[in-house]
């Protein structure tokens, strides 16, 4: 009965209720000849009678549930071709088992999204609370001590002021790439694109952090002569993108380590890789390695290194010039992160 079409149902409803009419005419006529002529008559007009009843009956109480059911799944108003589909001549039934399958799929598919969502965002605010957490701390405990006498000790006053100033800095470093992600997101970010020489962008980068690279001995080299290699981007971005990556290996690099920076060009597109032999990263780290605030050490001191934002605008920046970026990493060996940019003709 479950697998029957509503129309098959009502229409063997009918001859049933025919055949029992035309039995009850039957035995209740005097002459048998007569009595099925009769008998044939009453009964047809009968079950024609109740097949157009229970049609009609069942249509109304069968589509008519259906359509309110179907109205709550689909959130709007039928259209006429949603009627045309609504009839007893197909299995309006099984097309509801069907649909109301697909609906809880669909919702149980968005509340697992909005439950992923919510353990994000807060995780994100526990994120963003302990980053500020540190330099406020910080600039409240130097505050205090000046103001309970070591504004006039000048031993003390200058260092803690210097102090305090550099735990705002951080604050405001961190505000500012929260911004710029924000931005990024809202794609409020008007891309200057020009043909450069990456190379060179890679070289002033090396410069920049000349200093922070010998504090722990690091090499950073090409890892052979190129020629020059021209690619069409936004300079200022990928300055920044290279800044961070390089930044980043040397932070989590070990002493008298390397890192190296290779091009490879292919057909219109040019992929840079950069490479350390640093601390490296499990494998279950690395989908998660772009998020905001997401750091590999947790026992890391909160004081070091940047905002904790750097990779994640890294890749926001990659993906406005419509490029993908990607990490492998060994724990022990280092960690190699690859970019791609659009190949600029000079």
């Amino acid at each position: 009965m479950r697998n029957l079409k509503p129309i098959y149902i009502v229409l063997g409803g009918s001859v049933i209720t025919t055949l029992i009419t035309f039995l009850v005419q039957l035995i209740l006529t005097e002459t048998i000849i007569t009595g099925i002529t009769e008998a044939i008559t009453v009964s047809a007009i009968a079950g024609f009678a109740s097949f157009i009843t229970f049609y009609i009956l069942v249509k109304l109480f069968i589509t008519e549930k259906l359509k309110i059911l179907y109205r709550s799944i689909r959130k709007g108003k039928f259209t006429n071709d949603d009627n045309k589909n609504f009839s007893l001549q197909e299995d309006v039934i099984e097309m509801a088992e069907i649909e109301t399958k697909k609906w809880s799929e669909e919702r149980t598919e968005e509340i697992s999204m909005l439950k992923e969502q919510e353990e994000f965002r807060r995780e994100f605010l526990g994120n963003l609370a302990h980053e500020l957490k540190t330099p406020v701390f910080s600039i409240q405990g130097y505050i205090l001590t000046l103001l309970d006498g070591g504004l006039e000790d000048e031993s003390v006053n200058r260092l803690f002021l210097e102090k305090a100033s550099k735990a705002t800095e951080r604050m405001t470093m961190i505000l500012d790439d929260l911004d710029k992600i924000t931005k990024m997101e809202a794609d409020r970010i008007n891309l200057d694109f020009k043909v450069f020489d990456m190379k060179e962008l890679v070289t002033d980068v090396f410069g920049s952090l000349e200093i922070m690279a010998k504090e722990k001995n690091i090499s950073l080299k090409f890892a052979k002569d190129f020629d020059p290699v021209f690619v069409r981007a936004d300079k200022n971005k990928i300055n920044q993108v290279i800044f961070n990556l390089l930044n980043n290996s040397i932070s989590y690099g070990n002493e008298n380590g390397t890192t190296e920076v290779r091009f490879y060009i292919m057909n219109d597109i040019v992929t840079v890789e950069i490479s350390d032999d640093g601390i490296g990263m499990d494998p279950e780290e690395l989908p998660r390695l772009f998020e905001r605030f997401y750091r590999v050490e947790k026992s890391r001191n909160r004081t070091d290194g940047g905002s904790g934002l750097g990779l994640s605008i890294v890749k926001h920046i990659i993906e406005l010039h419509k490029q993908t970026i990607s990490v492998r990493s060994t724990v022990g060996i280092g960690s190699t992160f690859t970019f791609s940019l659009d190949k600029g003709r000079k």
